[in-house]
């Protein structure tokens, strides 16, 4: 699918043709679309379908005619019926004239500069466009890592009654989704680096305060990552010793349960076999039977009480 934006009176529209100045946002573009932009715009076909790898790399790519600056984004990924994230790439192409961008699946990164949402935003402004696109990543990325926080904690609530191994499985995703995060930020971070000395992309003076911000805004997220993760490695730890303990208790109740409910199996059990009766206490007696149940019940409850003063329930 392909989209082209203009900015027309300080306002982003959606316009038909393509002109100087605009910006073309291309999502999961099929190949009949890559290879018009291809040829419409002298890019290398290899370059267009980069970011369609969810494998590819991080990277700054400077040839005669345009500079590709591929960076990961955060996404939302479904695993096990439930909301996970995840990164993918993202491409942004620059040329003389126009700049592009393209990515596998729509992203609130670019839909906020789509829908008009951000702040000085103008699409013949190249560079500082492009500083805007990276801002916005890392703010994504700090936004979804104060979500993972928060699941976190709601996870951890969860795990203090838990013998199942449910709550792990989703502190297991979190920190998988950490994992993803970190890497992908690290990688960002080096094309921010080199995107300081491409002469590819024109710095403007008014634009370096924005470069800066970007900059502290992904090592503020890889700072977050390092120390969400961290903490998430250690809860995991941590309560799969309370999960195991859980379950200890669950256990050491069934078995004091089983203890004291054996006394009067075991007192009806002997009352049960084939033996002379004389021999039998309460044999000979009419109230035999009520007297057996309330030695049994009596002698069960006794040592329930001792099991209940050495906290064995």
């Amino acid at each position: 699918m392909i989209k082209i934006f203009r900015t027309i009176d300080g306002a982003i529209h959606q316009v038909n043709e393509a002109q100087e100045g605009c910006w073309i946002a291309l999502v999961d573009p099929t190949a009949t679309e890559i290879l018009d932009i291809a040829n419409e715009y002298n890019i290398e076909v290899d370059d267009l379908r980069a970011p369609l790898d969810e494998e590819e790399r991080s990277r700054i790519e400077v040839e005669d005619n345009y500079t590709m600056i591929l960076v990961d984004i955060p996404v939302i990924e479904e695993r096990n019926d439930k909301d996970w994230y995840g990164t993918i790439p993202m491409s942004i192409i620059v040329t003389d004239e126009i700049i592009f961008t393209v990515c596998l699946e729509d992203t609130p990164v670019l839909s906020a500069f789509m829908d008009g949402r951000v702040r000085n935003f103008f699409t013949y402004k190249k560079t500082r466009f492009i500083l805007q696109i990276l801002y916005k990543n890392a703010t994504m990325f700090l936004h979804y890592l104060r979500i993972i926080d928060k699941k976190s904690e709601v996870v951890e609530k969860k795990l203090h009654l838990s013998t199942k191994n449910q709550e792990l499985i989703e502190l297991l995703e979190l920190e998988k989704s950490l994992v993803y995060f970190t890497t992908s930020l690290r990688s960002n971070e080096v094309v921010l680096e080199k995107l300081l000395k491409t002469e590819g992309i024109k710095h403007y003076p008014e634009d370096t305060e924005l470069l800066e911000d970007v900059i502290i805004e992904n090592k503020q997220a890889i700072e977050m990552a390092n120390i969400y993760s961290g903490i998430l490695s250690g809860m995991m730890d941590a309560f799969a010793s309370v999960i195991s303990n859980n379950l200890n208790i669950v256990m050491k109740f069934l078995a004091t349960v089983t203890i004291v409910m054996s006394i009067p199996t075991m007192i009806f059990s002997a009352y049960g076999m084939n033996v002379n009766s004389s021999g039998m206490p309460f044999s000979g007696s009419p109230y035999g039977f009520a007297l057996v149940i309330l030695f049994s019940l009596i002698l069960s409850l006794v040592v329930a009480l001792i099991f209940s003063k050495k906290n064995l329930f």
